[in-house]
């Protein structure tokens, strides 16, 4: 059992957990992830490590409810348990001084893109982080990112805050003002990433995408994360996360992302219905 030191929403449906599993603090890196299983016969899920403290020896992952097992989770507290976590996996985020370095997170990718932020700084870069969210309430990590950065820009898609547009509209405003950028990183959904790889394309800018959102199992067994890179077949959680965006078969992997959608809405409902009639017997005793 892994025990939950801290468990804190940081914007709706988003919870950061700092969680104490000491030999994975100690040899995780940048871009790594663990898996997880809340209780026996429970779903094994990926989730990317935010960050970790060698001498508390915890990690922080950040998780967003959306299916059943993610949503079940942010039901857990400080002082609750993880039945299982099992880690660091996955190939680590390449890391070298580039020059000028961007991170960009859109919703809980800021939490993915963050660790990565953090590495690209102690390498020498100068960091540019770009954080996006449909409005105020769903842009994550922005102290965070700004100790580590030296430029962030928040971004809102209905304009509450920060910059008024998409995150890639704010990457767009950044070259075509001349800042010379060597490195983009950016993760969040694929519908964004693709974006981001179309802005970056026609300069040569070399970029980097985290493909997290189509892992399944996290070990390559259940073929669930196929991908096609570079013309090639590859297992995102073995090969990856991490891959050159401009190799990537953005329409291929979209397509493949809604293979278990139907399977995935049913859990969440079959879910929630149980958790109404637990709501529904508390009231009558």
């Amino acid at each position: 059992m892994y025990k939950i030191i801290n468990a804190k929403f940081l914007a709706p449906n988003i919870k950061r957990f700092v969680i104490e599993a000491p030999k994975i603090a100690l040899k995780r890196k940048a871009g790594q992830f663990v898996i997880i299983r809340i209780k026996d016969g429970g779903e094994r899920i990926p989730l990317t490590i935010a960050d970790s403290d060698t001498l508390a020896g915890t990690i922080t992952i950040i998780v967003q409810g959306i299916g059943k097992t993610t949503t079940e989770l942010n039901t857990l507290n400080s002082g609750d348990a993880i039945l299982d976590v099992v880690g660091p996996l996955g190939k680590p985020s390449h890391i070298e001084n580039f020059g000028t370095a961007i991170s960009i997170g859109g919703g809980v990718g800021t939490a993915i893109a963050y660790p990565t932020a953090v590495a690209l700084k102690a390498a020498g870069n100068h960091t540019i982080s770009i954080i996006g969210g449909r409005s105020k309430e769903f842009v994550i990590l922005e102290d965070e990112m700004k100790k580590v950065c030296d430029e962030v820009y928040p971004t809102t898609d209905d304009g509450s805050y920060g910059f008024h547009g998409f995150v890639t509209q704010k990457l767009k405003e950044l070259i075509d003002s001349g800042t010379k950028i060597d490195f983009v990183l950016a993760i969040g959904p694929i519908p964004m990433m693709k974006a981001v790889a179309d802005t970056t394309r026609p300069y040569g800018i070399k970029t980097v995408v985290s493909l997290n959102p189509i892992m399944v199992d996290g070990t390559g067994m259940c073929g669930g994360c196929r991908a096609t890179v570079d013309n090639k077949t590859v297992f995102v959680c073995v090969d990856g996360p991490e891959f050159d965006a401009h190799l990537v078969d953005f329409k291929t992997l979209e397509r493949r992302n809604k293979t278990y959608r139907d399977s995935e809405a049913e859990s969440l409902h079959d879910y929630k219905c149980y958790l109404d009639q637990i709501f529904e017997a508390n009231l009558k005793n």
